[in-house]
């Protein structure tokens, strides 16, 4: 199937590892070009090389809570690739923790990276996109289910979420299109992260997959390749939803 990506123009954001950059990834195996950005030089450089074996990468250093950086971002894919096509704000999951002794600070610092950082990125790529562009934001399933033990992420991404949903009204008429992505168990250096904090980890990922239909977790090959296909072309009747991306995890409709 040919998605229409080919020489299309894409950032994807926080894509030096995991999520953010499998679907770097798929995307430049594809045809695309895409700009992907992360907070050192040394893990953007890395990223870059990797994706630079299958097609058009180039890179630049930011960080999503930087009021510049979606400016930065926008200028840079244009002057790279002469076009702005779509853009996948991706960012590093927020502290672990319980809602009740998470620090204030923490709370803090990730409504400045994960919700008001992501929307700026899709506020500023907004108003650059033309008709047929898409914004796409890598959430989690805890926009729907709140996972035990990350208290600022289950508080802040259903909130993104639905501001989400209301871009999607808002810019639906412009023909830009706006979607989210659910990962649940995804195996990801994150999630590995995540495991490593129970008293017995191998146990509580052995667990973990157990709950899940498909009864293994996700690889992020195969994130990647649903969040290819949901900044494509192929996907232009697609817009205001969230898509799970959890093996059946999340058992609502």
């Amino acid at each position: 199937m040919d998605l229409g990506l080919k020489n299309k123009a894409y950032i994807v954001t926080g894509a030096t590892r995991g999520l953010g950059l499998a679907a770097a990834r798929e995307l430049v195996a594809d045809g695309a070009h895409v700009l992907v950005s992360g907070r050192t030089q040394e893990a953007v450089d890395a990223a870059v090389a990797e994706l630079e074996t299958l097609g058009t990468a180039h890179g630049l250093v930011a960080d999503n809570a930087a009021p510049d950086t979606a400016e930065r971002l926008i200028a840079e894919a244009n002057q790279r690739f002469g076009r702005f096509d779509g853009i996948l704000i991706s960012v590093g999951g927020p502290q672990a923790g319980p809602v009740e002794t998470t620090p204030e600070s923490a709370w803090r610092d990730a409504f400045e990276s994960v919700f008001l950082g992501a929307l700026r990125l899709a506020r500023t790529a907004a108003a650059a996109l033309p008709s047929g562009g898409v914004i796409g934001f890598v959430l989690s399933s805890s926009v729907r289910q709140p996972i035990p033990g990350l208290g600022i992420s289950n508080g802040l991404r259903p909130g993104l979420a639905m501001a989400a949903k209301s871009l999607a009204d808002e810019l639906g008429p412009r023909g830009i299109r706006v979607l989210g992505l659910l990962p649940a168990r995804i195996d990801t250096d994150r999630v590995r992260e995540l495991d490593a904090l129970a008293p017995d980890p191998e146990a509580a990922r052995a667990e973990a997959g157990a709950a899940i239909p498909l009864r293994r977790y996700g690889t992020p090959e195969e994130f990647g390749k649903v969040a290819a296909f949901l900044l494509s072309p192929a996907a232009s009747y697609l817009t205001g939803l969230m898509v799970p991306v959890d093996g059946g995890a999340l058992r609502s409709l």
